[in-house]
């Protein structure tokens, strides 16, 4: 018999186990597979933000003006000065803005974005609370008394302010606008004129040729519940500039 022989073994591989080559094999496959599929991502995300921001793909196909009324469309997009194929998402929304609120008429605007390709400017446009005659033509004042635009003729439906120099800095200006402001609807369309010359000596005309010294524009309201029952009086003239003491003449 025999003796066995040292320092060898045998072992038995399992079945189901692969060669170790396999399984280095197998793993390489799934990383590189990671790989690429981590490097697709990141070129996707590449061209997109590329195709976003500078491309025309997602560029500005349209302007969309709201709330115009005396303006155009196209004025109002002249001064936006919106390229069209412009990258959306780059343009500059305050740029867009400033330029169409340096518009004389504009009170105020909202720039939108809205994909794929708009651009939507909504507009407010200052509303006149009177028009002052001077060379030039009709200047129309609005609630902040701010001198907007010049017409040719008198602006329908508001009443004459008689002014030197309409401005929202000028003392007289500011009283008339702060009076016309606060004036109760009932009373507004008998206001044909409305004058001047400081902040403490604003006068009306009335319809009927009627006059009015209102005085400043302080106590407007309280002014104006006193004029309006000294309207039922016969009279051509109104003093409510202190509505404890007012007459009619």
């Amino acid at each position: 018999m025999s003796a066995p022989v040292r320092g060898r073994s045998t072992r038995v591989r399992p079945a189901n186990r692969r060669p170790k080559s396999a399984e280095y094999k197998a793993r390489r496959r799934v990383i590189l597979r990671r790989r690429l599929v981590a490097l697709l991502t990141v070129l996707s995300v590449v061209g997109l933000v590329y195709c976003v921001y500078f491309t025309p793909l997602l560029g500005v196909s349209r302007v969309d003006v709201r709330g115009n009324g005396a303006l155009t469309e196209d004025e109002v997009r002249a001064v936006a000065a919106i390229e069209t194929g412009s990258p959306l998402i780059r343009l500059d929304l305050k740029e867009i803005h400033d330029r169409v609120a340096g518009i004389p008429r504009v009170a105020a605007v909202e720039v939108e974005r809205q994909l794929p390709g708009t651009v939507r400017l909504v507009l407010t446009e200052r509303v006149p609370v009177g028009s002052v005659k001077l060379p030039d033509g009709f200047h129309l004042v609005d609630s902040t008394g701010k001198d907007y635009a010049i017409l040719p003729a008198a602006a329908p439906g508001v009443p004459e302010l008689v002014l030197t120099l309409p401005s929202s800095s000028d003392p007289a200006t500011r009283a008339v606008v702060g009076v016309l402001n606060e004036l109760p609807e009932k009373l507004r369309p008998e206001v044909l004129a409305v004058a001047a010359t400081t902040g403490a000596d604003v006068r009306f005309t009335l319809s009927g040729g009627r006059t009015v010294k209102w005085g400043s524009a302080e106590d407007t309201a309280r002014k104006a519940a006193v004029l309006l029952v000294l309207l039922s009086r016969p009279g051509m003239n109104y003093d409510v500039s202190s509505p404890d003491l007012a007459t009619v003449s």
